[in-house]
């Protein structure tokens, strides 16, 4: 999986792509991750990459030019994606990173200061995606954002693949509670049936922590995903429990 932000702060994706589990998938060549900065583009000798609004208007904005050189300067694989980073674009999710897990290179495209010149949105070819209904400085956040989302999807970047399909929204739920030694804090247990070694009891309590922990927290998920038969009993007889 191919990486290419073009941003104005490299350092900031470098500083967190060598890090953590995204660094070892970046060092054992399972993702790869490289910037590509407008800066160097510029025509300008000062390397300037904005100007003022036509119009008028507070703030500054980013200039064509040294935005198209800069993406275009990107050798494009086969089975790529461009992606514009912008509070205006489709909200991001965990579909859309296991669907962009599947590409061969991901191009990401960062904004700055009030924002693109809007003939880079129009002209730029490029799907325009948001991390949420905020307005952030940059668009490297959101970038760093993505790249992690998408990574944990590709085989090997966890170790084990099975983690990133047990992980919250994976599956359309809020993921069950985890434990780890001591089985005993301060009195606070363990549940017994997790040290039961009885498998499939397990699988049916992880199972109905999960329903629980949706309903309590995200109800509005129940009406997207798939419920067994079983499911529906269950959370049934919680609610009229209640």
């Amino acid at each position: 999986m191919q990486f290419d932000v073009v941003t104005l702060f490299p350092e900031i994706i470098e500083n967190y792509c060598n890090s953590s589990i995204i660094g070892r998938a970046n060092k054992l060549d399972i993702i790869n991750v490289n910037t590509i900065n407008p800066r160097d583009f510029s025509k300008n000798k000062h390397k300037r990459v904005d100007d003022t609004p036509y119009g008028g208007g507070a703030g500054m904005v980013l200039m064509c030019e040294p935005v198209f050189d800069a993406v275009n300067s990107i050798k494009e694989q086969k089975n790529s994606a461009r992606i514009l980073l912008t509070p205006q674009g489709k909200p991001f999710s965990q579909e859309m990173a296991i669907e962009l897990s599947k590409k061969n290179q991901i191009i990401l495209i960062c904004g700055h200061y009030e924002g693109f010149d809007e003939r880079i949105r129009q002209n730029i070819n490029a799907q325009e995606v948001s991390i949420g209904d905020f307005v952030l400085t940059g668009g490297e956040l959101p970038a760093l954002c993505l790249i992690d989302a998408v990574s944990r999807n590709v085989e090997g970047a966890l170790g084990k693949i099975e983690s990133a399909h047990e992980d919250t929204f994976s599956d359309g739920f809020i993921e069950y509670p985890q434990y780890t030694k001591p089985y005993d804090f301060e009195g606070y247990k363990v549940p017994d049936v997790l040290l039961s070694g009885h498998h499939q009891e397990i699988k049916k309590w992880r199972r109905e922590q999960q329903l629980l922990r949706t309903l309590e927290k995200r109800p509005d998920l129940l009406e997207k995903v798939k419920l067994t038969k079983e499911d529906k009993l269950f959370l049934d007889k919680h609610i009229k429990q209640k």
